[in-house]
């Protein structure tokens, strides 16, 4: 007989129904309720630090395989919700186990799936472990919501220029509770001020992003701030005064603010919560309408007038679409496909100063788009010489070539190849497993007794998969924008192996994005190291 042992704790701990302590358990009931005077091998899975919400555990997971190889009489674990609390999860591993004619034992309920009514109460003990895990997640982040009420830190990384600093308050019961506060540091401050002000100044993330680089300026990790980062710091009410203007602002904008325009203060600043829904998939960005706004127990940096004229700005310079990107332009044909060779970035069209709606230009690494000279002091590329000699050099490739059709008849295939792969799936899987563990994460809080370096290091983490699902997200829109244009993709692809034959007298016909299609087609990548092109084409 083989018998598998199935263990699981959310939380690292040594406390209570610990993976050990559930083995032990599991164990003794196997000795006296299943082999009596028999024998058999037992296989031990332990997941600890794992969420029950869904079946993305390792050990899990490496049971699961070897059910199908192993085939074990029995799988026994100390209670129903160490397997899952969701109930579709637990409906299908049931399924599985009975198609395989493998009984499934709680020793703590005591059920038997071998047994008609154990497998019943088995199911409906299922449904009251979703709604368990449901009810805490709610409970939970109500407490927070009710807490945040109160000003205080609750825990997470910290903003730029802020420590988190314990101190103890008085409840209504009158027991001591712990609890946190923003505490100032200074030197990060004095890079928040230079931030607020010098986009004041030049009213441009991109432009306060340079200066910081030129300056030598870095975040706490000792990284370049990202435009991301500066925004936020930016958007970030944290940093503003809880004076009249900014009470006036959140109102406006109708943020539950809990505190009356008489309390406003220029001693503290404020501090927003429930920005985010957590609820939901990616955990996106609410409206203002859904924000909580206290008083908080640190200092402000900024005027809510001046904090108020910022956003006014940021909300101005939201593109709206009507500006091409930088790689879709209507005067250039390379922009993005040029990769420096110092620092490996993408080159980009940008036209002269002075010289707006003319033909004169340059392709300028990203890398010095962003920072200057500092990041990148690649020579620029005059524009319309480097098209023209690409396109002659594809010109003289035709020429030389006599074996073009199989290369033509080569791409065709690729580009079928391509169209006909569901890169859509593959993105929609990816994101499903950066939120399944989102949401472990987030159930993972709701348990007490967890450490402040355990709770940043997790919120940490979410931070990290939201912004890598907005990624995904936003190359999966692309691709459904792009879906439409196959069918005339392909067509032009048979039209460019008519006009490959004369490419010369093609090139007044051709429109700007057929040349960087075709481009595309016929060239691997293209390099500029500062005085030559080097272009390597498909083979």
């Amino acid at each position: 007989m083989r018998i598998f042992i199935y263990s699981r704790k959310s939380v690292y701990t040594g406390k209570g129904e610990s993976v050990e302590n559930q083995v032990e358990m599991c164990k003794s009931y196997i000795s006296d309720k299943l082999l009596k005077d028999s024998k058999a091998e037992i296989n031990i899975y332990e997941d600890e630090g794992f969420s029950a919400k869904n079946t993305n555990r390792p050990q899990f997971q490496q049971m699961l395989r070897d059910i199908k190889q192993m085939k074990p009489q029995y799988i026994v674990c100390y209670r129903l919700d160490r397997i899952s609390r969701n109930v579709s999860d637990f409906s299908s591993l049931i399924e599985e186990l009975n198609h395989h004619n493998i009984s499934f034992v709680c020793i703590r309920e005591e059920f038997d799936t071998s047994k008609p009514m154990g497998k019943a109460m088995m199911y409906i003990a299922s449904v009251f472990a979703q709604l368990e895990r449901e009810t805490i997640a709610e409970r939970v982040r109500d407490n927070m919501l009710l807490l945040a009420r109160t000003g205080r830190w609750l825990g997470g990384t910290t903003p730029m220029g802020y420590t988190s600093e314990k101190i103890q308050e008085v409840v209504i019961d009158g027991k001591l509770k712990i609890a946190c506060k923003l505490k100032d540091n200074p030197d990060e401050l004095k890079v928040v001020d230079c931030i607020h002000e010098k986009f004041l100044e030049l009213r441009s993330v991109s432009g306060v992003s340079k200066y910081l680089i030129k300056q030598g300026i870095k975040t706490r990790n000792g990284n370049m701030f990202s435009l991301p980062g500066i925004k936020e710091i930016l958007q970030n009410p944290v940093y503003c005064i809880a004076d009249e203007d900014a009470w006036e602002y959140f109102t406006r904008h109708q943020s539950d603010v809990c505190f009356e325009k008489s309390d406003c203060s220029y001693k503290y600043a404020l501090l927003a919560y429930n920005k985010r829904d957590y609820r939901k998939k990616s955990a996106p960005r609410q409206d203002m309408d859904k924000w909580i706004v206290a008083m908080g127990k640190h200092k402000g940096r900024i005027s809510g007038k001046r904090w108020v004229e910022l956003q006014d700005i940021l909300r101005d310079n939201i593109p709206t679409g009507k500006k091409p990107a930088l790689m879709h332009n209507g005067y250039s044909m390379l922009s993005g496909m040029i990769y420096c060779d110092k620092c490996n970035n993408r080159m980009f069209a940008k036209q002269r100063s002075g010289k707006s709606g003319s033909l004169f230009y340059d392709y300028i690494c990203n890398s010095k788009l962003r920072g200057g000279l500092e990041l990148c002091n690649c020579q620029n590329i005059n524009g319309q010489q480097a098209d023209e000699m690409i396109y002659e050099s594809l010109i003289q490739y035709m020429n030389e070539n006599a074996g073009i059709l199989p290369l033509l008849e080569k791409l065709k295939r690729e580009f079928q190849r391509q169209v006909s792969k569901n890169f859509s799936a593959i993105l929609e899987d990816k994101i499903k497993k950066s939120t399944g563990e989102i949401d472990n994460l987030i159930h993972t809080l709701s348990h007490e007794e967890l450490g402040a370096a355990f709770i940043r290091r997790v919120n940490e983490r979410i931070r990290d998969l939201d912004v890598e699902i907005t990624s995904l997200k936003e190359e999966k829109d692309l691709l459904k924008e792009n879906k439409g244009d196959k069918e005339k993709r392909e067509l032009k692809i048979n039209q460019f192996s008519m006009a490959l034959w004369n490419l010369k007298e093609s090139s007044s016909i051709l429109s700007m994005e057929d040349k960087r299609t075709l481009v595309k087609l016929l060239v691997k990548k293209i390099v500029w190291d500062g005085k030559k092109l080097h272009v390597y084409m498909n083979s």
